[in-house]
Parts: structure tokens; C-alpha cells; sequence
């Protein structure tokens, strides 16, 4: 079993899909006026679906706060961190439980966090600490 689509509500349709398109490398496969699905090199999906500026997304609420990412390898990590930094000052990369972690928001101020190496390559003995940060 393995996570195959997530959904995500954003304020401007448009800036998101460019933004996620280039942060994950997707590729647009189907979109309409208010909604696109983005798909993976491995045929992950992420449907966007634009709800307009005045949309909120309280964090700590019950529900998903955020999805992390498995970046291919070191190098992709940095052009992750590098595109994160091109859309906010408030990135941060650190080192845990042998692996990386870069963190930063997206154009909805919406944590994006990318690791490397990936659960399946390093296995996780630690609560990452950010998960305690609310």
C-alpha cells in the first residue's frame, strides 16, 4: 500500500501549479478553470483545486497539516531547497536521523517538506521534532 494522490485547496490556481510543477517536477495531465491534476515521474498525483485569496488553512486543526516529499537524490534536495528559497526567505535544512530535511512554505504559506533520503532507503527511528513544534 502506498500514498497515490493527495488534494490540496490553494488560493491562485495558476501561481501553485507552476510553483509545484517546478518544486516536484510535475507535469500537468488534466485542468479546468478551477482545479488541475499534477502528476509524478511515478505517476503520484496532486489535484490543486483554486478556492480563491480569501481561503484559509488553520494549522493544527484535525485533519492533514502536511504531506512530506522524497527528494531523488542530494542533488535534488538542493534544487528543491533552491526553489523553496526563490518563493520565501523562511526555508530551513536540517540533518536528523540520518537523513535531510529541507522546509519551507509554499505560495500559500502552507509547510512543504522535502527529505532525502526517503523512508524506504533510511529507515526512521525518531518523531521528526517538527511535529511537536505547534
Amino acid at each position: 500500500m502506498r500514498l497515490s494522490s493527495a488534494v490540496m485547496f490553494v488560493s491562485d490556481l495558476d501561481r501553485s501549479v507552476e510553483f509545484f510543477c517546478d518544486l516536484l517536477q510535475l507535469t500537468v495531465s488534466v485542468r479546468d478553470d478551477s482545479a488541475a491534476l499534477l502528476v509524478g515521474p511515478e505517476n503520484y498525483e496532486l489535484y490543486l483545486r483554486g478556492k480563491g485569496a480569501r481561503s484559509s488553512h488553520p494549522l493544527c486543526s484535525i485533519g492533514i497539516q502536511y504531506l512530506m516529499w522524497s527528494a531523488d537524490s542530494m542533488e535534488d534536495l538542493q534544487r528543491c531547497e533552491d526553489t523553496l528559497r526563490r518563493e520565501s526567505t523562511h526555508v530551513r535544512r536540517q540533518h536528523l536521523d540520518g537523513f535531510d530535511v529541507v522546509e519551507g512554505p509554499d505560495p500559500d504559506h502552507v509547510l512543504v517538506m522535502i527529505v532525502y533520503p526517503g523512508p524506504e532507503q533510511v529507515t526512521r527511528h525518531e518523531i521528526i521534532p517538527r511535529i511537536y513544534s505547534w
